[in-house]
């Protein structure tokens, strides 16, 4: 069997990781612009020339390029941000930056010109860097009023254009990294569970009054969720370590939960007391929350394996979500697991909890590609381990659409070639194509087509059979 003909396939960027053009058309600066090694290092008082997301893969410039390489492949969708500090530069105008808004006229017409369907993320891990000063992010009920006239911009501009929406990528991320999920400067060690968990909710407020504003401007429009996803598997049969399998998964349940049912699950005041939070609600919060998301999206990369006692274990490496080393899957060459089956899993869990269409929005294999020349006196890269682990996926994936889960779409992490979110680094690549980007910032910016790219367009073409 073969995916539904209406299934979207693609691939997702986002703007930060892409764009480059950092102050380029009146764009502000954001977080992003003063982490030059990710979450991995303090941030900067100034952009740093170390930061390769300054420059990004210069989207900004090729675009039309980009988006053709993907209509080459057969894609339908591509998932894309929008830059909050292109459109307001500070994050607290009153009036929008038109060349920003034009820009992204120009690659939402690009896009239709091919029969691709934008789908558009409005905030990813970026935020105005006057926002985060001014307020700390999200730990401020005043950036939701700031991120909602934001919103209300962008969808108002492209609501006849574009079809399908997201609010917040990776919105569980706000507990993990607050300053990449949440926009809040102040240090993670200084901050309380408190203040993290209020600046969640902030940012679900903020979430629900987006949703809520798309309805009344299209009713035609889809809006969904989007967090991180990893599904939590107990080191053993033990009981505690079975409890610690639930505990962790309440963890992301939470944010899809309240994006579902408009309210916070039961065991919110279980988390709240061990965490010795009282979440704040403003008059009309509980209201708002009941603005519903048509779908769920979410990004997998692997699973996690938990256990009450961590200690007698060895840790597996990871993006920003990591687990204990499973010793009944592969690993790539950073250490991150390799489950295709945790995708199935992942997708019947969350389907069968919330009832909702699902959408995978990331997915992707990290690697350190080898640019060649082939006998043809081609550029490319031998990326048979990318084509295997999406092969296994995809594969996954329609077993969960056989299983009766309802699916319908799906975008490959970094179709082309971007800087690494966590550690802003261009070593760990995750295309079809090969952005001739070096460490040091050099490079020539060319695009090369690697051998998973002809895979994925015949795997496309296929729809999806040559992964049975």
């Amino acid at each position: 069997m073969s995916f539904p003909d209406n299934f979207l396939w693609g691939g997702a960027l986002s703007a930060n990781q892409c764009e480059g053009a950092y102050l380029e058309d009146g764009k502000g600066l954001s977080q992003q612009d003063v982490m030059p090694k990710g979450v991995r290092a303090p941030i900067t008082a100034m952009p740093t020339a170390d930061n390769l997301k300054l420059k990004g893969t210069d989207f900004y410039h090729r675009y039309q390029e980009d988006i053709a390489l993907l209509a080459e492949m057969g894609c339908n969708v591509f998932r894309f941000s929008i830059a909050w500090s292109r459109i307001f530069p500070m994050g607290d105008e009153e009036m929008p930056n038109e060349k920003g808004l034009a820009f992204y006229d120009a690659v939402i017409d690009e896009c239709l010109k091919y029969g691709i369907e934008p789908l558009i993320t409005l905030s990813h891990y970026e935020m105005p860097l006057h926002l985060c000063q001014k307020y700390d992010g999200f730990r401020s009920r005043e950036t939701i009023d700031c991120f909602v006239h934001y919103a209300e911009t962008v969808i108002r501009r492209y609501h006849d254009r574009v079809k399908y929406w997201l609010t917040f990528n990776e919105i569980n991320v706000t507990l993990i990294s607050p300053l990449l999920g949440a926009g809040i400067i102040t240090p993670k060690n200084e901050l309380t569970q408190q203040d993290k968990y209020q600046a969640a909710h902030h940012q679900l407020v903020a979430s629900a009054k987006a949703t809520k504003l798309v309805r009344m401007i299209d009713p035609d429009l889809k809006i969904g969720c989007m967090a991180a996803s990893a599904p939590r598997y107990p080191m053993t049969c033990k009981p505690d370590d079975m409890m610690e399998m639930l505990n962790s998964q309440h963890e992301l349940d939470y944010f899809i939960h309240v994006h579902c049912t408009g309210e916070y699950p039961y065991y919110a005041k279980r988390l709240w007391k061990e965490n010795n939070v009282e979440v704040k609600f403003a008059a009309g919060d509980a209201e708002v929350l009941q603005n519903t998301v048509d779908f769920i999206s979410f990004s997998y990369y692997s699973s996690k394996v938990v256990a009450a006692d961590e200690s007698q274990y060895e840790m597996a490496n990871g993006n920003i979500m990591r687990g204990l080393k499973n010793p009944y899957v592969e690993y790539t060459d950073y250490d991150y697991p390799i489950d295709p089956q945790g995708l199935r899993y992942v997708l019947n869990y969350l389907y069968d909890h919330f009832h909702k269409p699902l959408f995978v929005a990331e997915n992707g294999i990290g690697a350190k590609d080898v640019l060649i020349v082939n006998a043809k006196g081609v550029k490319t890269v031998d990326d048979d381990y990318r084509i295997a682990y999406h092969q296994s996926h995809i594969a996954a994936m329609k077993q969960a659409i056989d299983d009766g889960v309802e699916v319908f779409g799906y975008t490959s992490w970094g179709p082309i070639d971007c800087i690494s979110a966590a550690s802003a680094e261009i070593s760990k690549r995750y295309g079809f194509v090969y952005v001739d980007l070096q460490p040091d910032g050099s490079g020539s910016l060319e695009r090369y087509r690697k051998k998973s790219f002809y895979w994925y367009r015949d795997c496309i073409l296929s729809k999806g059979e040559i992964c049975e």
